[in-house]
């Protein structure tokens, strides 16, 4: 399974530097990063979550307005974000390609849908006050607010920018730039995570065009199959690559007896390979959802006719 292989590889990667030889002497501690920029909006995001979710069932039962499987699968992203961007993974992310491909694909393929799944407006909105909650929607329909969440909240849109932030920062001169930069790097993450979730909640929850709940669906099949596809080729040229596309960032390289380019090629192969089988997986569940209410759709005419 994907997932398997991929937490395989995080342990791995995280447990080889303490016996590599170079790097044994690092005081494990700090590995860790606690960068503000990025851990305030996540833990605000958690605490309004928390609170939204303790007041929504508070009003309306246990499991009403928002479910214990989304309650589960938000913790559970939240999770990955966070051990993704604060544990030495992180670190060495930073001096190895292919943990900074294993982060961001934590960050865009697990994190991301989980929390996109969980479906976090609604709780986070019942987290503000009673007196501001009605200020706060009539913000969120202002036209200056209004237009571009139509823009770019259309799936197509929603693809296409999810796809430009992963061309984009696998650029050499903008990865470099990242790697040289905190702002930079900071920005990566973000445009990474927040494309990734604004890709997951339109094809889970988006209006999609139209009302029809199975032309959504088939809408999402068709922009993963493209998201899959074109992924999978920036994997593909960095497996199949000869030459060494990002300077300095297989550092350490060495220490897990593989050179730069190997490096790369292997984090080249996670993107191909189980980044794709993550989002055939999400294909294949939609598929079986759009089937499921075409079925359902063409069996009603005949069960009312029988009545």
């Amino acid at each position: 399974m994907p997932a398997l292989s991929i937490a395989i590889m995080v342990l791995g990667l995280l447990a080889g530097p303490v016996m590599a030889h170079g790097i044994s002497d690092v005081d494990p501690g700090s590995l860790w990063s606690f960068d503000p920029w990025l851990l305030a909006p996540l833990y605000i995001v958690g605490i309004g979550f928390y609170i939204g979710t303790q007041r929504l069932w508070h009003h309306a039962g246990g499991g009403r307005g928002v479910s214990f499987h989304q309650v589960g699968a938000f913790w559970t992203g939240w999770l990955v974000v966070a051990l993704a961007l604060t544990s030495p993974l992180h670190w060495l992310g930073e001096r190895l390609f292919t943990a900074h491909m294993i982060e961001h694909g934590l960050l865009m393929v697990v994190g991301a849908p989980l929390m996109a799944f969980a479906r976090i407006n609604g709780p986070l909105m019942w987290s503000l006050p009673s007196s501001l909650r009605p200020a706060a929607g009539g913000c969120l329909n202002l036209p200056i607010l209004a237009r571009p969440w139509a823009l770019v909240s259309h799936p197509l849109s929603a693809t296409a920018l999810h796809g430009l932030a992963l061309w984009a920062w696998h650029a050499p001169p903008l990865y470099i730039w990242a790697l040289q930069d905190t702002a930079m790097h900071r920005l990566q993450h973000v445009s990474f995570f927040a494309t990734a979730l604004l890709f997951w909640w339109v094809l889970l929850h988006g209006r999609g065009v139209g009302r029809s709940v199975r032309l959504r669906d088939g809408i999402a099949i068709a922009c993963l199959f493209v998201t899959g596809l074109h992924s999978g080729v920036l994997g593909a040229l960095l497996t199949l690559s000869t030459r060494i596309w990002i300077p300095g960032q297989g550092a350490l390289a060495g220490e897990f007896d593989l050179s730069p380019l190997e490096d790369q090629q292997l984090a080249g192969i996670l993107m191909w390979v189980p980044m794709g089988m993550l989002y055939t997986g999400a294909a294949l569940f939609f598929a079986y959802r759009w089937l499921t209410a075409f079925d359902a759709h063409a069996h009603l005419p005949a069960v009312r006719h029988a009545n």
